[in-house]
């Protein structure tokens, strides 16, 4: 009988991502991962290699699978708004990734898939950019940080190595760079309302 490869993969995984999520990678072993997908612990390193390496692989994937379903924003200050809130949704169904993503801190070793995450966060990093039409001193890469750190409640230190933009230790920095997005946001929002009304107004002939 054929060994059925890609459901062997799915349960290691699947194994994998609980035991990372509730003990994180210090805190659990591939023995333990192996048990509990009911397989052999050679297979679990022939598939994933070690365990540093099989934990990338989980977080890279549960990272994917947020991507996925939660695209950036296409334009409008409203949709940011939008993608935050379905962001927070993502987060509340699916608790196993702020958890990995928080023993990923915890852990203070490599960032997993630094490459292709680099990419994604600066990718939304444009699409906040683009969105906003206010011109502003906050750098696009710290709406990104703030808007996560919004939704999952905890601090992004790594996604703000990541884009160049550290927010350091401070809380007192941070509640002040968050407060002034949030006034730019704002402020943006008025900018474009006075500007929906110029135009409505000139397709009127200047009529109210």
């Amino acid at each position: 009988m054929a060994w059925d490869t890609e459901g062997t993969r799915r349960r290691l995984l699947e194994a994998a991502t609980i035991e990372f999520a509730e003990r994180g990678p210090d805190g659990t072993t591939m023995a333990r991962i192996a048990d509990r997908a009911g397989l052999n612990k050679e297979r679990l390193y022939k598939y994933f290699g070690d365990k540093q390496a099989l934990f990338e692989v989980v977080l890279s994937g549960e990272l994917e699978k947020l991507a996925a379903s939660v695209q950036p924003p296409a334009g409008g200050l409203e949709d940011i708004g939008e993608f935050a809130g379905r962001t927070f949704d993502y987060h509340a169904a699916h608790p196993e990734l702020a958890r990995l993503l928080l023993w990923e801190g915890l852990a203070d070793g490599p960032v997993a898939d630094e490459a292709n995450r680099t990419a994604h966060y600066q990718n939304k990093a444009r699409a906040y950019a683009a969105a906003q039409r206010a011109v502003d001193q906050l750098p696009p890469g710290y709406k990104s940080v703030f808007v996560l750190h919004d939704v999952q409640g905890y601090e992004h230190n790594e996604i703000a190595e990541i884009m160049d933009c550290s927010i350091g230790n401070s809380k007192s920095q941070l509640h002040k760079a968050r407060m002034r997005l949030r006034e730019l946001l704002h402020e943006a929002l008025r900018a474009q309302a006075r500007e929906d009304r110029k135009a409505a107004s000139a397709d009127s002939g200047g009529k109210d």
